[in-house]
């Protein structure tokens, strides 16, 4: 593997902040209006690629690799489960926010914007 392939640690990574949601990626700690949001290590890991490309829409290919570290198979799902996952979770802590947004056939994009309804939406 190309040294310029390979994964950042996790302690070089910054923390990220959108709206009320914080991640640390040097803990793998991710805080909702500064309470502990409960994400399993390969939801953080989604939900942080995510983050990291911020307004980019990010493939689901991608969004495995980054997550699983190996190429994503054909018809594969799992990605889908967890962002549905991540979504709950966050729809939860957060309800006024919405912050993947699916772009279909091309993959997801985080953005945190307030939810349809909410408080200055």
């Amino acid at each position: 593997m190309d040294a310029g392939m390979l994964p950042q640690r996790r302690a070089d990574r910054p923390t990220l902040a959108a709206g009320p949601l914080e991640l640390r990626a040097a803990c793998g700690l991710a805080l909702a209006e500064g309470r502990g949001l409960m994400l399993s290590d390969r939801e953080f890991r989604v939900l942080y690629e995510l983050a990291r490309r911020s307004e980019e829409i990010v493939s689901r290919q991608a969004l495995y690799e980054a997550a699983w570290g190996a190429p994503m198979r054909r018809g594969d799902r799992s990605v889908d489960v967890y962002v549905r996952r991540i979504r709950v979770k966050l729809g939860r802590a957060l309800p006024r926010w919405v912050f993947i947004h699916t772009h279909f056939g091309l993959g997801y994009r985080f953005e945190a914007l307030p939810a349809p309804g909410a408080p200055g939406a």
